[in-house]
């Protein structure tokens, strides 16, 4: 390739936030099939670089990084994500609900959640309903929005069609990783308005008894970067069901012990377990991202 068609394919990789399971597995194959290797990964701009390392002068390579760089700092308010969520909250808070909504479907799931847990209830579950039916937003508008933020926060200005975010999925992401009562407070809310939608949002929602429906090879991959303590705390309010999938997956030895850390804890609190569920749940989320697991949510069927 030429310097133009690396420069523009470094900018995409960069770009790359998430590609479904059933995505990266077709592709593999495809790519498997093509080359007659049967394991190839693919990791966006870090595997770009191990390329540019292991292939290309050091010149080459460096304009390869700038490139990926720029990438991820033109994304749309990005400089939101490694501030303090307090200080978010103050920086938006009296801003329309819809700038708002727009606003969280571009941070990260978890920062969103934690951002939409901090302000006012009465608030939260409009800005749910705005984020589930959020579709695509002129991408000069979210230029615009993101300029003017930028630029309160930096005190520097930043540089057709549309561009698609949101949606009843991006809601379910942010309530993934946000606390329970602010979770039951958005959906029961949702519901008293629209039902069909908190329906939908349900079932794209991936809690922890879902885990029953991955694979044994899947659950011991997770089970593989989760702490027994963690783990314990976890089971204190899962189905027999579920604790039964957990211990059939794990060794005799760890089974012993994570039975007997179990039968000396003693009481927990709820917020705690809660804490320890969302923390495997993201664990497998990451392992889905990465193509080692296929999580299957709410009532859709499982692969096979």
């Amino acid at each position: 390739m030429d310097e133009d068609e690396v420069g523009k394919l470094a900018s995409k990789m960069a770009e790359i936030q998430h590609v479904p399971p059933d995505v990266v597995s077709r592709v593999m194959s495809e790519f498997s099939d093509a080359m007659g290797n049967e394991q190839i990964i693919v990791r966006g701009d870090a595997f770009l670089k191990t390329l540019t390392d292991l292939g290309m002068d050091e010149e080459r390579a460096e304009a390869i990084r700038k490139e990926i760089e720029k990438g991820k700092k033109d994304y749309p308010f990005n400089y939101l994500e490694g501030m303090e969520t307090n200080d978010i909250i103050n920086l938006i808070r009296n801003e329309h609900p819809q700038t708002v909504a727009m606003i969280l479907v571009h941070l990260k799931p978890g920062k969103s959640a934690e951002v939409l847990s901090g302000l006012p209830p009465d608030m939260q579950a409009g800005l749910a309903m705005r984020i589930a039916e959020i579709d695509r937003v002129p991408q000069e508008v979210v230029q615009e929005v993101d300029d003017a933020l930028r630029k309160a926060v930096t005190g520097r200005s930043g540089s057709g069609g549309g561009k698609k975010i949101g949606g009843i999925g991006a809601l379910a992401d942010i309530l993934n990783e946000i606390d329970k009562e602010t979770e039951e407070n958005v959906l029961s809310s949702l519901e008293e308005e629209r039902e069909e939608v908190a329906e939908e949002v349900r079932q794209l929602m991936f809690i922890f008894e879902d885990l029953l429906k991955v694979d044994d090879r899947g659950m011991r991959e997770i089970l593989k970067q989760v702490e027994s303590q963690q783990l314990g705390v976890a089971l204190k309010t899962a189905s027999e069901e579920m604790k039964e999938k957990i211990f059939s997956n794990l060794s005799s030895r760890a089974g012993e012990m994570l039975k007997e850390d179990m039968e000396v804890m003693g009481p927990v609190k709820v917020s705690e377990v809660e804490t320890a569920q969302q923390a495997i749940i993201r664990v497998a989320r990451e392992l889905e991202a990465e193509g080692k697991v296929v999580l299957a949510k709410g009532t859709e069927d499982v692969l096979v």
